[in-house]
């Protein structure tokens, strides 16, 4: 297979897809610089950085000539996805990014894994479904709301530059990433 052509490409999916595992696998794979937009959100104790501080950050962080981004936050959207070559999306079905939520957080909260600054998870948080904070309230809340809007962002003129990559399931992803030169 040819070289992957694409030196700014974007992940996108819901929580737990996988976007910043992808994304990271591939700015290894292609030399590219890995820009995870969770990590550039998150101030200390899970407060949201200010909008214009986010903006900043990622402005910042795009300058390189090469990155693959992992995110989805609509807020820095006018920034990423026009300097972008390509967007992967990760559409897998909702028992799939469940599972991987429930085994993800599982795993963050018992090895008390450090996340973006001095972040934890806890399960408390996250088993309170009815919760804005909870991962699995946003998962359902979200999860069929960005099947319907990212083909329409996607369909959009404005992005009519960018190279979609369209996966529906692990495997297909992975057998994709494997056979990048």
């Amino acid at each position: 297979m040819p070289a992957f052509p694409y030196r700014r490409i974007i992940v996108i999916g819901v929580t737990s897809a996988g976007k910043s595992t992808l994304a990271e696998q591939l700015a290894a794979k292609l030399g590219l610089d890995f820009i995870e937009l969770d990590a550039l959100h998150w101030e200390l104790g899970w407060v949201d950085a200010a909008p214009e501080v986010f903006r900043q950050r990622v402005t910042e962080a795009i300058a390189a000539p090469g990155w693959v981004i992992a995110g989805n936050y609509s807020v820095v959207r006018d920034l990423t996805w026009p300097r972008a070559e390509a967007v992967v999306w990760l559409d897998y079905p909702l028992r799939t990014v469940f599972w991987r939520l429930l085994t993800r957080t599982m795993r963050r909260c018992l090895k008390r894994e450090l996340l973006w600054g001095t972040n934890r998870e806890t399960l408390w948080k996250h088993f309170k479904l009815w919760s804005d904070d909870s991962l699995f309230h946003w998962l359902f809340k979200t999860y069929w709301r960005r099947k319907r809007e990212i083909p329409k962002f996607l369909a959009r003129p404005e992005y009519a530059h960018l190279q979609q990559i369209h996966f529906k399931t692990p495997q297909e992803t992975e057998n994709w990433l494997n056979s990048l030169s």
